[in-house]
């Protein structure tokens, strides 16, 4: 898929772990690893918002155009 979510790079620069990140923006640990590994097909806008919120960034710091070959 061309668009990698890059959640897991974020998260380390912030220095916050899967479950303090689930907690606060109230989603559940099983979602959000599915979300940070890449094993979903979308992503809810307000999910998106709670994360760039939390995370303090913009949604270009956590997605990644790659074309393919």
């Amino acid at each position: 898929m061309p668009i990698i979510l890059r959640l897991d790079r974020k998260m380390a620069e912030c220095k916050m772990s899967l479950n303090e990140l689930a907690d606060r923006i109230e989603i559940s640990n099983v979602n959000l690893s599915l979300l940070k590994n890449g094993k979903v097909k979308g992503i809810r806008f307000n999910t998106l918002e709670a994360i760039c919120r939390e995370l303090q960034c913009q949604p270009g710091d956590l997605l990644e155009y790659v074309p393919e070959d």
